[in-house]
């Protein structure tokens, strides 16, 4: 799937000239990396607290 975002969405076509979301008139504008890795962090979500650890040879 992130190669698929980054190929409609990033990536500059040399036939087109612009990306293939550009160029079907599904986006404006060019993505830029961030943009990728902003969507795919809140794809992500939060991530979970971790637990306390017990230290080894302690009663």
């Amino acid at each position: 799937m992130i190669a698929a975002a980054y190929y409609n969405f990033v990536r500059i076509h040399k036939t087109l000239r612009v990306t293939p979301a550009m160029a079907a008139g599904v986006m404006d504008r060019l993505w830029e990396m961030a943009d990728l890795v902003a969507i795919i962090e809140a794809a992500e979500g939060p991530t979970p607290a971790r637990g306390l650890y017990k230290k080894r040879g302690v009663v």
